[in-house]
């Protein structure tokens, strides 16, 4: 008897133990930011989670899938701009998954081809353009590359939320040619806005010549304004003007010639 109990006993503990085994396996936990991908006997049947989950063991297929934001490093690309330069670029792409069926469904390593995809695309598009497009039009080229990657990774059910062009590698013989081109455009820019000054200030010297010209005596208080400015400088020889009002006191000799002419010709027709 006692044998018979000790036998039904050892049958019982391994069957126990096979239930717990299959309970813990059908119980999946999954947490708020992923997504479980359920395959039953090879046929898609979904996506479940998050939170508790119950599965068949045995029988179905888990992919888990995370829904937050990757965070893909573009590795440094060789390419030549439309304007036949050679330079590297470097970029960050942030994608995520929104549709986790499709992500394993239709591509088998939805990461590697996202990756394979980015490299491409950020040559083709820093090919189409030129240089200083890529140095001063980031923004443009970020938007275009962006858009080509989330059109191209749609059906794979992720979303491209952002990419940045990083970093621009010139060679340093054009670093060069870009320094001095710079300075060349800050000298010019220079030039203009002293032309432009000097010419403001030919009109206002003009402007105020005319409204001193109205008045009489008007240079000669200017003058008088002038000297103890030039006179606190030493070895300077000054040379004082006679007043322009004098030729008022002073008889004008084109007026004192006519007039003569004027009492000659009246002698003559007197004669």
């Amino acid at each position: 008897m006692i044998f018979e109990l000790l036998s039904d006993v050892g049958l019982f503990v391994p069957i126990l133990i096979v239930v717990f085994l299959f309970i813990t396996s059908a119980i999946k936990i999954v947490k708020e930011y992923e997504r479980l991908v359920v395959f039953r006997l090879g046929r898609l049947i979904g996506e479940k989670g998050p939170g508790f989950v119950l599965v068949i063991p045995v029988v179905d297929k888990l992919v888990r899938i995370s829904l937050r934001i990757v965070t893909l490093d573009v590795p440094s690309q060789e390419v030549i701009t439309r304007d036949n330069v050679t330079t590297s670029v470097n970029a960050v792409v942030y994608y995520r998954v929104v549709e986790p069926n499709r992500a394993v469904n239709n591509v088998e390593d939805f990461r590697m081809a996202t990756a394979q995809l980015a490299q491409t695309t950020l040559r083709s598009v820093a090919g189409q353009a030129e240089l200083d497009e890529l140095l001063s039009e980031r923004e443009k080229l970020n938007a275009t590359i962006q858009s080509i990657l989330d059109e191209a990774t749609d059906p794979w059910g992720i979303k491209v939320t952002a990419v940045e062009i990083k970093d621009v590698v010139i060679p340093e013989s054009l670093q060069k040619a870009i320094s001095r081109q710079a300075t060349a455009e800050r000298e010019r820019r220079a030039v203009i806005v002293q032309a432009e000054g000097e010419r403001e200030a030919a009109g206002r010297i003009a402007e105020a010549a005319k409204t001193l010209s109205a008045q009489d005596g008007s240079f000669y208080v200017r003058l008088l304004r002038t000297l103890p400015e030039i006179a606190t400088q030493q070895g300077n020889l000054i040379a004082f003007p006679l007043p322009i009002e004098l030729r008022h006191l002073l008889p004008d000799p084109m007026e004192t010639a006519k007039k003569l002419k004027d009492k000659e010709d009246k002698a003559k027709e007197e004669d």
